[in-house]
């Protein structure tokens, strides 16, 4: 099949749960309580996505807050700081490594089993980069930033090592931060081969933010079989670099801005699937929104899916023999 569908992990919390993590936080339920919830969640994010045909399925992270300072919370040499600005007016908790990082147990495998019993299509494994864990954190312990990220992807790569073993056929280990220090770019590219290095199941990783300019066509080089690209929220222009040096991975194709309240239209969608088919193979290309989808609203989040999969269908049928 073409154009297959997919997310690139967050969604939107409902309501409940956004109230239950609250009340969890100042102790006034349990921890069995909200884990129910979250399961609660999970499935009926898992429900919708079958619902509306998506082909690779994600979890939604219901049991995250932040993508960085969940993975900290569950390694040990970490400590968690206060409040600190990310962007616009989002904040996370900062981690502070104080000691040596490790893995004492796996942190995503449970949720991850748990997600794919409740469907026959696959179930995307969904990790953390080193190098966004380290750029994101503040380091009291590692004599570089060299050393600090190299021991984060060790641990990482148990991570994924378990994922596979419980039957991911899908990792994606998430890199934001590759694309905001072009300087550093050889050494992510180095961590991610700690991680992916031996791995059968397909690797994936998201960039989002920064200026590819800076780092295109280099970015390539990352060891991983598919890249997925924020381009709908800067109109596309990234297709221009593809031109000057063919895109060689497969890729994720955003197609829906994830940082805007509009709803895109069928027919903006279809034109930006066909002006990447113009530029790089159908069977390359994997379509999804442009980010996670945790900023927007639930019922935008599923009006922007919902968009994405029809303009997805009706395009496969433009392309039909075309893309086998």
């Amino acid at each position: 099949m073409i154009l297959e569908t997919t997310t690139v992990g967050s969604f939107p919390k409902p309501e409940y749960l956004t109230k239950s993590r609250f009340q969890f936080s100042k102790q006034q339920i349990s921890r069995e309580e909200l884990l129910r919830l979250e399961q609660q969640a999970t499935k009926e994010w898992v429900e919708f996505q079958e619902e509306i045909g998506i082909d690779i399925l994600v979890d939604g992270e219901m049991y995250r807050g932040d993508m960085v300072t969940y993975f900290a919370e569950n390694f040990k040499g970490f400590e968690i700081s206060g409040l600190v600005r990310s962007y616009g007016n989002r904040y996370y908790r900062k981690p502070v490594a104080v000691a040596e990082i490790e893995r004492l147990n796996p942190v995503t495998v449970e949720w991850y089993q748990f997600t794919q019993a409740l469907t026959k299509k696959p179930v995307k494994g969904m990790l953390t980069g080193p190098y966004t864990i380290m750029d994101w954190s503040f380091d009291e312990f590692y004599p570089s930033r060299r050393d600090f990220c190299l021991r984060l992807a060790e641990v990482i790569r148990e991570e994924a090592r378990d994922l596979e073993a419980a039957g991911a056929q899908f990792i994606q280990i998430d890199e934001p931060a590759v694309s905001v220090r072009p300087e550093e770019l050889d050494l992510a590219i180095e961590a991610m081969g700690i991680v992916t290095n031996g791995l059968k199941a397909k690797t994936l990783t998201h960039i989002c933010y920064g200026n590819f300019e800076k780092i295109y066509p280099k970015m390539l080089e990352i060891p991983v079989d598919q890249i997925d690209l924020e381009l709908s929220n800067a109109e596309y222009d990234l297709l221009d670099l593809f031109k000057r040096h063919p895109f060689t991975r497969e890729i994720g194709l955003g197609v829906v801005d994830v940082h805007s309240h509009r709803l895109e239209s069928k027919e903006e969608v279809k034109k930006r699937i066909r002006k990447a088919a113009s530029l790089i193979p159908l069977k390359q290309i994997y379509v999804s929104p442009d980010c996670g989808l945790k900023t927007r609203s639930v019922e935008e989040a599923k009006a922007k899916l919902r968009v994405m999969m029809e303009a997805t269908l009706e395009v496969r049928e433009e392309f039909g023999s075309e893309g086998a």
